[in-house]
């Protein structure tokens, strides 16, 4: 059987003629075999195919010999959490995160939710799940596991609640998974919750929960405007990922949340290490260096950040598109303990969102992250280094290219799980410079 929805760092597919349950069955058996879990944590998100999808999983994997502990529908980070917290062998979540509604996926860690990718097995799960010479297995047993209890006490644990200010703010999870965990949250918590697209509905009636998007972010904007909130907090489906708004209801690329973040994590903590992304890189080096941190690039990705957050045994992580991970979370990332954490910033500062990130974004405006749809990624993005080309700039290939002059930089690389070649560009406090490469690189990507 041929499978072709191994990505880089997790499976992701169209459902049904790339994923369906012949073939998530088979990855749960290949998983089984290659990885040996002894036992394995599942758990799905919101989507309508998911339930199904998670159902064949678990067929593969006790086939396999695993038992499976089943903790049900989810957000991400609480198949990490239940994996490195219960002691299993491995987890897998079924999700497709923020992908269009006929897609979904799979993401897959090793004991104390360590990251597979294709640098570290995957690919060899999808070779055994193609091959499909299985042994014969005992069965694993299934049981249910409600962990949510232990999670949210995880969280809390966390933070410094005698530090939260009475903030109203506004919650949207998109119509995702995010809800429940808020509703656990919030009897512990001195909020105000304000609801937006609360319930959990796999149909996604006000669209695939992506605050990436700019068209996705009005409906957090305009009710924290309209009710006079603190802060807005929007999330993907999986909400492995949270998106910040200030007060004024303006969006705040979460390139300047990682500095915010790193900093904190470096309050008393100097010589830390910080582990970044190198899509956007000046702010949070910066801040880095200033709190006595030492910054760490590593590849775009969750698996390859989780990887080398490990390897470094770094503090905290982040990437400008909302992923931040952090030591005291199993090195994993979390949409939940970034904007509890802002939150209590915004307590120990006495200070707005806004108020805290204000100096950084005029120091170095960036374009926030453009997507192009384009026939060839390689051929474009060989026009914008040419262009370049003898200028003096400086190359970087940790993940796509990056091309860094005096007082501009910028990074173009593919996506990962989806047919687009991004771009960032940052300047140092120059937005009428930061407008004009953008548009002179975007044209030369369309050619």
């Amino acid at each position: 059987m041929k499978i072709d929805c191994f990505k880089a760092y997790d499976v992701r597919g169209r459902v049904p003629d790339q994923l369906n349950p012949e073939v998530v069955r088979a990855i749960g058996r290949a998983f089984a075999e290659e990885i040996r879990p002894g036992r394995t944590v599942v758990g799905h998100d919101i989507r309508l195919s998911s339930p199904e999808l998670a159902g064949a999983l678990i067929e593969g994997l006790t086939a396999g010999g695993s038992d499976v502990a089943d903790i049900g529908m989810c957000g991400t980070e609480e198949v990490y959490f239940a994996t490195a917290h219960y002691g299993a062998g491995g987890g897998i979540m079924v999700t497709a995160s923020h992908n269009p509604l006929d897609y979904n996926g799979l993401k897959l860690v090793r004991s104390e939710a360590r990251p597979i990718s294709g640098d570290s097995g995957l690919q060899a799960i999808r070779d055994r799940a193609e091959r499909g010479d299985f042994r014969p297995m005992p069965n694993g047993q299934i049981r249910h596991l409600d962990h949510r209890g232990d999670y949210v006490a995880r969280l809390l644990a966390s933070i410094q609640r005698d530090a939260l200010p009475p903030l109203k703010i506004v919650v949207n999870p998109g119509n995702g998974g995010a809800g429940p965990v808020l509703e656990a949250l919030e009897p512990h918590l001195p909020f105000e919750l304000i609801r937006v697209n609360f319930e959990p509905d796999g149909h996604f009636p006000n669209g695939i929960p992506n605050p990436l998007l700019p068209e996705n972010r009005s409906a957090t904007a305009d009710a924290v405007r309209t009710h006079g909130a603190d802060l807005g907090v929007a999330w993907d489906g999986d909400f492995d990922r949270c998106f910040l708004f200030d007060a004024q209801g303006n969006f705040i690329e979460g390139y300047y949340i990682v500095g915010l973040l790193a900093e904190a994590c470096l309050d008393g903590h100097a010589d830390e290490r910080i582990v970044h992304d190198p899509r956007l890189t000046w702010n949070t080096i910066e801040m880095v260096r200033a709190a006595g941190g030492e910054p760490i690039q590593s590849k775009t990705g969750h698996a390859f950040m989780k990887e080398r957050l490990r390897l470094e045994d770094a503090i905290y992580g982040g990437e400008m598109s909302a992923h931040h991970y952090f030591r005291d979370f199993y090195y994993c990332d979390t949409g939940m303990l970034p904007w509890l954490r802002v939150a209590e910033l915004m307590g120990r500062r006495e200070q707005s969102l806004g108020e805290m990130v204000a100096e950084r974004m005029a120091r170095y405006p960036c374009s926030g992250e453009l997507n192009f749809q384009v026939e060839d990624a390689a051929a474009a993005s060989e026009r914008v280094l040419q262009a370049y080309a003898g200028q003096g700039g400086v190359e970087d290939h940790t993940d796509g290219v990056s091309l860094e002059f005096g007082d501009w930089r910028f990074n173009l690389r593919s996506s990962n799980t989806e047919p687009l070649l991004r771009l960032n560009v940052e300047t140092r406090a120059d937005p009428a410079l930061l407008e004009r490469r953008v548009d002179e690189i975007s044209r030369l990507i369309r050619g």
